[in-house]
């Protein structure tokens, strides 16, 4: 008899996990932390023209990229003479499902479907089930997506139920929870009596699945503009966003690219905390997710998260709410589309990054997403209203995540402020200090660290010793 309890389900959590994705990842470890991270991506995953061919034949990929002109002339209205990037984004509503995140569940999916499995399960509430959802049902595949919906009074977030709907439409099951420790245990349970494919938005099938945004990209801007963009600006939370579309670039060709990460500010908001859960108005998108991911990646479902922002991103910043709901309502009135709000997070960041930088400088906005329902910015604004939360038109400097939030009343308002790289780096050594000395690692673990950090061996050994 199997141990159902959460202490014995957890005891086997990584023996379920290797079953549920295929993957042996102790042949890419080697010393106390170190593993081969470019070996584990190119042995694992698919090529390139393999991974196009896979996302053409159901619905995936070849989506449109097109410049925001209105936007562009209104930004060089409130930037310095000379100033106001040219932005372009990359419609990736276009996709089944309607956001990029089909493009990693294209991969998964059927990898689960060439190996023979007969389902996959995703544990995530957001656009990730859908994706899954919809290329399940285009394979023949049977689906579970186990979604965090609730807080202890059984509200839940109307932008995680629109999901859950969108997800029963493509006739997937849903199995909803309240927050909390829950969703891992009801994750790994259902994947040992299943016997289903872990379609983990974590494995390398799923960052794989990325590389070709940020191919299409390059190569879309080459054939347009006759050069690559200057800056590519990523919505960022678990990282897969960042990690697959910065891959995607460099295999283009495009390695002078900088890639910028965006978060919504949710700083003082935590993810798992019942509280907290329904005083933020977005469900991904956040540095709730976004800062430990960065600073400790292999948190994730799988033993080794493929997703490494810390070696891809150039540069971190933030926006606030009130200036994602500002900006989703300049997409819709000026460029007559109308899109949810992960994707409009690195539109606000791009507005901003836009005004610093010369006009004949080019920003690609990497992603959009589907809206629906409970995506808008109404059902939004008036749950967080129904749970507390103040909300006006200002500055939105006066935004403070889950007690107010403060729509600006001009583009001349949207700003970002910087995540410090450094201390994010900082933060996760001290991770890995919390369980190995310094002197119970190799030169190999170094060297991975130094990869892992985009820092030289010997400012990794500086900042060990100053930990």
């Amino acid at each position: 008899m199997r141990d159902l309890s959460y202490k014995g389900v957890m005891a086997r959590k990584n023996e379920i996990m290797k079953d549920a994705v295929g993957i042996d990842y102790s042949v890419f470890e080697y010393g106390k932390i170190a593993f081969d991270y470019d070996r584990m991506m190119n042995n694992v995953a698919y090529s390139m023209e393999e991974m196009q061919k896979i996302q053409r034949e159901t619905k995936v990929g070849n989506t449109p990229l097109f410049e925001l002109k209105n936007i562009t002339k209104l930004i060089r209205k409130y930037s310095a003479p000379g100033k106001g990037a040219r932005i372009f984004i990359k419609d990736e509503a276009a996709n089944a499902s309607g956001s990029f995140k089909a493009r990693r569940a294209a991969i998964s999916v059927y990898h689960a479907y060439k190996n023979g499995y007969k389902g996959v399960i995703a544990a995530t509430s957001g656009n990730y089930g859908a994706a899954v959802a919809s290329q399940a049902a285009q394979r023949g595949l049977k689906c579970i997506i186990v979604q965090e919906v609730y807080d202890s009074r059984k509200k839940g977030q109307p932008e995680i139920i629109e999901k859950a709907r969108k997800c029963e439409a493509f006739g997937a099951e849903v199995v909803q929870l309240t927050v909390g420790p829950e969703l891992f245990y009801t994750f790994l349970t259902l994947l040992e009596e299943t016997g289903f494919f872990n379609a983990s938005l974590y494995t390398p099938f799923g960052i794989a699945g990325v590389e070709t945004l940020g191919y299409e990209i390059a190569n879309q801007m080459m054939e347009m503009e006759g050069r690559y963009p200057d800056l590519v600006v990523a919505t960022h939370a678990g990282g897969g966003n960042l990690t697959g579309t910065a891959r995607g670039l460099v295999k283009a060709g495009a390695t002078g690219c900088k890639m910028v990460g965006t978060s919504v500010d949710l700083f003082g908001l935590h993810m798992a905390s019942d509280d907290d859960f329904n005083r933020k108005s977005f469900t991904t998108g956040h540095t709730g997710f976004g800062i430990p991911f960065a600073a400790q990646p292999d948190r994730a479902d799988v033993p080794r998260n493929a997703a490494r922002v810390l070696r891809y991103m150039d540069r971190y910043v933030t926006v606030t709410q009130g200036e994602v709901f500002f900006v989703t309502e300049m997409l819709a009135q000026l460029e007559g589309i109308e899109r949810g709000p992960a994707g409009n997070t690195s539109l606000a960041a791009a507005i901003a990054l836009a005004k610093e930088m010369d006009q004949d400088k080019i920003i690609v906005v990497q992603e959009t997403e589907y809206t629906g329902a409970g995506k808008h910015p109404m059902p939004q604004l008036t749950f967080a209203r129904d749970n507390g939360i103040k909300i006006y038109r200002g500055d939105p400097q006066e935004n403070i995540p889950g007690r107010a939030i403060v729509i600006p009343t001009s583009l001349d308002q949207i700003s970002i402020k910087d995540v410090d790289l450094m201390r994010l780096r900082t933060t996760y050594l001290k991770n890995i200090a919390n369980n190995y000395k310094l002197d119970d690692l190799n030169l190999e673990d170094i060297k991975f660290l130094s990869e892992e950090m985009r820092l030289s061996v010997e400012k990794v050994i500086e900042l060990y010793k100053n930990l």
